[in-house]
């Protein structure tokens, strides 16, 4: 994971986002997320986006959450 530099906005609504554990061939434990177009969207529900996170990715993740959130452990 890298800082972007795109010029970005906030979302105009909010999406569902599911998670699941599953596991890798290798036996590594992975974090699949799923998010689901807004409540607004005029067809059924159908996944957007997903994203697969392993140990390495998720530990980055939390350590860009927490720096962000200004959060102190």
């Amino acid at each position: 994971m890298k800082p972007g530099m795109q010029a970005v906005r906030v979302h105009p609504t909010e999406v569902d986002c599911y998670y699941q554990t599953i596991v890798d061939p290798s036996g590594e434990r992975i974090l699949h997320l799923t998010t689901f177009g807004s409540d607004d969207r005029q067809s059924a529900p159908k996944s957007s986006q997903t994203i697969q996170l392993g140990t390495e990715a998720a530990q980055t993740l939390v350590k860009i959450l927490m720096e962000t959130f200004n959060i102190k452990t």
